[in-house]
């Protein structure tokens, strides 16, 4: 063999080892919105953030933080919002964030965990933790890895409730790899699936979890501040049960509700007890704000306080009890004997609130009707109102209230507290706990003085609640059930 020969066949060689080695091109998310809702501008970019940085004005949270609220908007509308949340990162040593973003163009089954290898922004590449991203996707069916909602679908148009949260983590932070996960549906049941995959691989210290939302859309300021204040006061008292119900129902309006519910979820599991608002703002707040049609923002910190979880609870004075039974006693009389709905006023702050409530109505001490709003949907005078004619006139297992019966009935009023989920159920307290249990679509509750009076111990009670449920007795014990407390504060003439 010619030495000419050899020579040319160890080039090939050499050139064929090269091409098997080389690494394949890596799949990289390219900035979206860059140049629209943030500055495309590297040095323009980090100028806006430290600037809304260096102007945020909430106290320092030193305990843990699990999770955080951000909003999506741009920069000039929410970016000081968000920068409260972010803000509290600084100076921790975070390995990991996990960005839950809702799909604004694109609708589809399930939770999409991004298949590539970084995401990108005007500040540099940050690199997907992919062994994290795959062992989440395989903990439920309904989690997958791909690229729906991270790139653009079929409208063209690119996601940009994820990617505007990461300019901010990559100032706050020095090194951290990212978990994109974007919801192409925001459901109970999808929440949970993702809540509890996240808590059962987050170790302590190393994971904080970023949901990103807006709030309520397009109505003028004072009406997006009081629609608004419904979901701040949810996320405060930490009752994702009925934060999530009446964002389905679209009662209340989060653009991110199904983040903001699965971090509640998964940063309980993984051992947070309180919710502190950061910030709230809308679009109407800002230089020239349109108010007229504003966009609510706030930031929230989930973190573990030394003194444990807040106990739920709720309490009216004299007065207010008196407005509420007269209410209820006005509204069945006008009904019954008119035909009419009962226009009640009221300026008082407690009775303004939106809370759940029940009437209970006997006649000669037996029970002649009891329904009730178990989420808070309306203003109390109003549900009370509601709730009474509907005892009256609607529970299917008595006939409508006759005017000959009015004089005789007597009223008793719960005013339900937040829901709170159970982790043990030895945290149950009979006489003073209420139950709702949840599994798929079965849902059921009892009063707290439904147990005492029955004299049922703790199991007797949530065997109970899950018949009400329609549910087998032991579903209690099921991983895919969930168990709510809340206490009532009842009062009656």
């Amino acid at each position: 063999m010619s030495g000419t020969f050899i020579f040319f066949l160890s080039l090939v060689l050499i050139f064929a080892n090269g091409c098997t080695d080389s690494a394949p091109a890596q799949k990289i998310r390219r900035p979206a919105v860059a140049g629209a809702f943030y500055p495309a501008d590297k040095n323009s970019l980090q100028q806006m953030v430290e600037g809304y940085l260096a102007n945020t004005k909430a106290p320092r949270i030193n305990e843990p933080i699990l999770a955080l609220i951000a909003p999506h908007a741009g920069y000039v509308y929410s970016g000081q919002v968000a920068a409260e949340s972010y803000a509290q990162l600084r100076g921790r040593k975070i390995k990991r964030v996990v960005v839950i973003a809702p799909s604004h163009f694109e609708h589809f089954r399930g939770v999409s965990i991004y298949d590539g290898d970084a995401y990108t922004t005007p500040l540099g590449k940050i690199n997907i933790d992919k062994t994290f991203a795959r062992e989440l996707a395989q903990k439920n069916e309904l989690l997958f890895l791909g690229s729906r909602g991270h790139t653009p679908g079929s409208s063209g148009r690119g996601e940009h409730s994820l990617e505007v949260q990461l300019p901010f983590l990559q100032v706050v932070l020095a090194d951290f790899k990212l978990v994109p996960i974007i919801m192409g549906e925001q459901s109970y049941e999808i929440c949970r699936a993702l809540a509890v995959a996240l808590a059962g691989l987050i170790k302590e210290g190393e994971t904080v979890i970023v949901a990103s939302s807006d709030l309520s859309h397009f109505h003028p300021y004072k009406e997006a501040v009081a629609l608004d204040k419904k979901v701040l006061d949810a996320v405060s008292e930490w009752d994702y049960y009925n934060l999530s119900r009446n964002l389905q129902s679209r009662i209340w309006e989060a653009c991110g509700g199904g983040p903001i519910v699965t971090a509640m979820m998964a940063a309980e599991r993984l051992g947070a007890t309180e919710a502190s608002l950061l910030r709230y703002a809308n679009s109407g707040d800002v230089p020239a704000g349109d108010k007229s049609r504003v966009v609510g923002y706030s930031a929230f910190a989930f973190f573990k306080a030394k003194s444990g979880a807040k106990q739920a609870g709720y309490s009216l004075n004299a007065t207010d009890r008196q407005t509420l039974l007269a209410i209820a006693k006005k509204a069945v009389r006008e009904k019954v004997l008119h035909k009419r709905i009962y226009e009640p006023k009221t300026n008082s702050p407690a009775l303004l609130q939106s809370r759940g409530a029940f009437v209970t109505l006997t006649k000669e001490g037996r029970l002649r009707g009891c329904i009730g709003y178990t989420a808070p949907l309306k203003a109390l005078y109003l549900t009370v109102r509601d709730v009474a004619i509907s005892a009256a006139l609607s529970d299917p297992r008595f006939n409508a209230v006759g005017k000959e019966e009015l004089d005789q009935l007597d009223y008793e009023i719960s005013v339900l507290s937040p829901f709170r989920h159970v982790r043990d159920v030895k945290e149950i307290e009979i006489g003073k706990h209420g139950l709702l249990i949840k599994r798929g679509d079965y849902a059921g509750l009892l009063l707290p003085q439904v147990a005492a009076d029955y004299g049922w111990d703790r199991q007797t009670f949530l065997q109970q609640t899950c018949r009400k449920a329609g549910l087998p007795a032991n579903a209690w014990k099921d991983e895919d059930s969930d168990i709510f407390w809340f206490t009532a504060f009842v009062f009656n003439e």
